[in-house]
């Protein structure tokens, strides 16, 4: 309880493993006999994948230097994130994958998808269909029936057999991973200087989504301890980020170098949206599993008719946080947070909130102009005495 010393070591282990393609937990994982299933967006269930006595990996191209492989497929208006991830895979960066799975999270990751089936030629390669809407019991059932067939594929594919007894354990596997996640951003929201920084919450996100789950969890609970009682530096701006796939640990410390700490996020790819909810344990699991995913926790822009709980979600973490100001981040030519962009901040001038709009590429290599806008915005909150 209360060990700084501690929580940095492990903050710097979650940073290095999510800082390479094909870590060293994911090798010894594949040299015992294990198998891999890449994933390419956080709608796909990976406690199906679990259940298969696989295990599920969020694909990134991580140490990405350009994207010059995607254009024989790919167009300079589709967004960065995904020609990256295309021209890692075709360098061989994913090869230890066994397997791909996607969903239909927006036009760009169903043509990434696509592509990379079909001229890459994964092993095994499958795509759910995931709903538009919140919306009602069609929708969950739609889902249940899409899990149906993902868990069949599986089982044909891989030689498996997925039980009811097999995929609770793993449903109960991600709810406590996913239970210890909140907790330790709570920790970050509710204490007037969070134990950790901003990106070294998003390095232990992201961790979780390249190493064995149980190794996972017992090192994420390691550091909920060391976390309880320890402070970090005081008299920091505290702000709250909201954006989709943010997963560039560079970004988030240039932001964090101007006087600021991000106690909170409403972040969709590796951050609190994708941790704040439960799946049940009883009763239809694969119903159960829909309905979690789609209804159970905060929605996303994808998710029509969704607009103010979106907002409202985001307006009461920053309340609970004490948050100084937002940060809205974007990737160029993503249609869905341009959108989302446009509308938001027409929300944060009707009340007059303090926000900051910033873009980034996937590769992140706008540092100094960063840096300038968020000293700006920093400033902006102390001269306002925010």
């Amino acid at each position: 309880m209360g060990d700084m010393q501690r929580v940095q070591q492990i903050c710097d282990e979650f940073e290095r493993l999510c800082q390479i393609p094909f870590n060293d937990r994911l090798r010894d994982y594949k040299d015992a006999g294990g198998k891999i299933v890449g994933i390419l967006y956080n709608q796909v269930a990976e406690e199906l994948i679990l259940a298969a006595g696989l295990l599920p990996v969020r694909l990134r191209a991580v140490g990405s230097k350009g994207d010059e492989l995607a254009d024989a497929r790919f167009t300079q208006v589709n967004c960065s994130e995904v020609r990256c991830l295309y021209d890692a895979a075709a360098r061989g960066t994913f090869d230890f994958i066994d397997g791909l799975v996607a969903t239909n999270a927006c036009d760009h990751i169903r043509k990434l998808y696509e592509n990379w089936a079909d001229v890459l030629k994964p092993p095994y390669a499958h795509l759910v269909c995931f709903p538009k809407r919140k919306g009602d019991d069609l929708q969950v059932a739609h889902l249940a029936g899409e899990l149906t067939n993902f868990k069949t594929s599986l089982e044909e594919h891989f030689g498996v057999q997925i039980t009811d007894e097999a995929l609770r354990a793993a449903i109960s596997l991600a709810n406590e991973i996913r239970a210890l996640q909140l907790k330790l951003d709570n920790l970050r929201a509710e204490s007037a200087n969070p134990p950790i920084t901003g990106a070294q919450a998003l390095a232990v996100h992201m961790a979780g989504t390249c190493m064995p789950r149980q190794d996972y969890k017992a090192l994420l609970s390691e550091l909920v301890d060391a976390c309880e009682g320890v402070e970090g530096q005081p008299g920091q701006k505290r702000l709250v980020i909201y954006g989709g796939e943010i997963d560039s640990l560079p970004f988030m410390e240039t932001i964090e170098s101007q006087g600021a700490v991000v106690v909170a996020d409403s972040l969709g790819g590796f951050g609190r949206r994708s941790e704040d909810m439960q799946v049940a344990t009883d009763g239809d699991l694969l119903h159960n599993l829909a309905y979690a995913y789609l209804q159970g926790r905060p929605p996303e822009p994808r998710l029509h008719g969704t607009r103010a709980e979106r907002w409202n979600y985001l307006e009461g973490i920053a309340a609970k946080a004490h948050a100084d100001g937002f940060i809205q981040v974007h990737i160029p030519k993503c249609d869905l947070w341009s959108y989302e962009r446009l509308m938001f901040d027409t929300e944060v001038e009707r009340k007059g909130l303090a926000c900051l709009d910033l873009d980034t590429e996937y590769i992140f290599t706008n540092a100094g102009q960063t840096r300038t806008r968020v000293q700006a915005f920093v400033e902006t909150l102390t001269e306002g005495g925010r």
